[in-house]
This record gives structure tokens, sequence and C-alpha cells, in this order.
């Protein structure tokens, strides 16, 4: 059974599955589709062409889905998608694309706290948490269990590869390899993010893997093409360790050392 305000205001061309929640004075536009169970609580604003999933909460004052701030937007239809079971606090912003038919897409069970703002095209993976005023520019992708601390601050077209952790209040210019730690302004380097790892039952082989990739990458004085080449070489049967070399294979913007 659906439970919406009366004071709320929700467009008649929405899409509103079962049990569906909409608070006091929330706003739901017209080609607005929300998931079974979610619910929208007092003040947020869900507008655009925007695809919620299935039991999120979107808290009060929260803004899902309003245009693009770039500069560059001429007109045309752009999306949000966003998976099920995720939560996004209090003033969060996610913005539509830029470019005709093109995409913002948030992952499940992913966590923006209070603040948050995640801009044009940015693809935002599963499991992914966003502290208090983590802020992703356009184009910006984060990989799945990837965690961004407080007032963190990505530019765009830079990558947080899986499991990595962002510390707070860091600058990111360039692309963070998967599983590791960096923190710092500028950004730096600084270990293996092993606690993600456990947590996600990553083995102790392939755990201990991925500490000798990060060795190679960032210990031995080596040029990325080079530790690349090591990487497949010495440990090319942990899938761990193959995703750190195609990552920083496919690295366009370099990788913050």
């Amino acid at each position: 059974m659906r439970v919406i305000h009366p004071t709320a205001i929700v467009d008649a061309r929405a899409e509103l599955g079962e049990d569906v929640e909409i608070g006091p004075y929330a706003v739901i536009g017209p080609h607005v589709r929300i998931g079974a169970g979610t619910r929208v609580m007092a003040h947020a604003v869900i507008d655009g062409h925007t695809t919620l999933g299935a039991r999120c909460e979107v808290f009060p004052m929260a803004s899902v889905g309003q245009k693009t701030q770039d500069l560059k937007y001429k007109g045309g239809v752009t999306y949000l998608e966003i998976g099920h079971d995720t939560v996004i606090r209090e003033f969060v912003t996610i913005n539509t694309a830029t470019n005709e038919g093109k995409k913002t897409v948030v992952g499940s069970h992913t966590l923006l706290m209070a603040y948050c703002h995640v801009a044009h095209e940015c693809i935002v993976g599963d499991h992914v948490i966003m502290a208090n005023v983590a802020t992703l520019a356009g184009d910006v992708i984060v990989e799945d269990y990837a965690v961004l601390g407080g007032m963190a601050g990505v530019h765009q077209f830079c990558r947080i590869g899986r499991m990595a952790m962002v510390g707070a209040c860091t600058k990111i210019v360039q692309d963070v390899v998967p599983y590791t730690i960096v923190d710092g302004n500028p950004a730096a380097a600084c270990g293996v993010n092993r606690v993600r790892m456990q947590r996600q039952q990553v083995g102790e082989e392939n755990q201990r893997a991925v500490m000798e990739a990060y060795r190679l990458l960032f210990r031995q004085q080596l040029k990325a093409k080079e530790a690349v080449a090591r990487i497949r070489a010495e440990l090319g049967g942990y899938a761990e360790a193959e995703h750190m070399a195609a990552f920083v294979e496919g690295s366009e913007r370099g990788i913050v050392r």
C-alpha cells in the first residue's frame, strides 16, 4: 500500500511501486519511476528522467535528478539511474547527464551521506560509501566497495578503483588504484586497504598478491608499464592483481603515486 502525505506534490505521470512512502512536502516529477518499498522523506525532490530502485531511502532536502550543473548542457533528454537498497542522506545532490541520451548511474547498496554531490555522467558502483560532503565532479567512475572520506573532492574524469579508500579532505586529480588507500593534498598512496578486503572475504593469498602488486607499482621505482608487465608475469593467477594491472593500463590521467 502506497502512503503519500497530503502535502506532497506527486505528478500523476510518475510511476510508484508498491509500498512506496512519500513524506510531507516532497516533490516527485512526471518522469520519475520509484521502486517498491522506497521511502522519500519530507521536502526531498526527485525530478528529471530518474529511476530509483526498490527499498531505497531518500532523506529530507535531498535533490535527486535535477538538471546538470554543467554549462555545456544544450538541452535534450538525459537520465539518472539509481539501484536498489541505496541510501541518500540529507542535502545530497545527484544530477542527470549532460549529453543527450546519456545517464548518471548510482549502484545498489550504496550510502551517500549528508551533503554529498554526484555530478553529471558519473558512474558510482555497488556497496560504495561516500562520507559527508564527499564530492564527485563530472564523468567520475567509482568502482564497487570503494570508500570516500568526508570532504574528499574528485576531479573530472578520474576513477576510484574497487575497494579503494580515499581519506577525508583528500584532493583526487588522478586515478586511485584498486585496493589501495590514498590520503592528503596532494593525494599520495599510503598502503593497501586490507580491512576492506577482509570484510569482503578476500582470501589471504589474494591479499598477499595485492600487496605484492602494490610493491611493484609503488615501491620499486618502476614505470607504470614495467610494473604492469611484472604483475602479469608474476601474479597473473590472481584476479585482484590482474584488476590492478588492467586498471593502471587503462588510466588516462595517470595514477595517484
